[in-house]
């Protein structure tokens, strides 16, 4: 799919705020496949799909959750994780997106998972930079990403989870599962 292609199909679902985000979430994706070799295009596409879900109805999430066979803890934690499998899902019914590989960037983009491919450690480190983030933190992991892809995805899930856990927030399991494979491959 080319590039005009699937921002004029992610363009309607997001506000012109998140627009201007994934816009940027692309071009950090695109830049970081290029420094750490990975297939540019298939960032490109997965980092414009990334929030494609991000609008759509909680009920209408929910209900996806459900038919879908989702992990249904899912349903226990903040439905700003829902976005993610949603948004994978719907990126290959109704644009028809069918590559694996980009569907679980989206898929993983928020909570991560143990044993994340490269494009699925881009799509979230792109997320997460990008440069209309502005939050305590962020500065140092894009530093660190220019150095080395996974220091800087260590940085930025254990930002994630003292984030949650200042505000007294649950942290998806998931997400400190990604955690704890990322220091178990930094030691081998």
């Amino acid at each position: 799919m080319e590039r005009e292609t699937a921002l004029n199909l992610v363009k309607p679902q997001l506000t012109e705020h998140r627009y201007q985000h994934t816009l940027g979430v692309m071009e950090t994706a695109i830049t970081l496949a290029k420094r750490y070799g990975a297939d540019e295009k298939k960032a490109e596409i997965a980092a414009i799909f990334h929030d494609y879900a991000k609008f759509r109805p909680k009920e209408e999430m929910k209900a996806i959750i459900t038919e879908q066979n989702f992990p249904q803890d899912l349903l226990d934690f903040n439905a700003e994780l829902w976005h993610a499998p949603v948004g994978a899902y719907l990126v290959e019914k109704e644009a028809g997106v069918t590559d694996q590989e980009v569907l679980n960037a989206i898929r993983y983009h928020t909570s991560g998972r143990p044993g994340m491919t490269l494009l699925e450690k881009i799509v979230y480190l792109a997320d997460y930079i990008e440069p209309g983030r502005h939050f305590p933190g962020v500065e140092e992991v894009r530093q660190m990403a220019e150095e080395d892809l996974d220091q800087a995805l260590i940085k930025a899930v254990q930002n994630t989870i003292m984030f949650l856990m200042r505000k007294n927030q649950q942290v998806y399991p998931e997400t400190f599962h990604t955690y704890n494979d990322l220091i178990k491959i930094g030691k081998e």
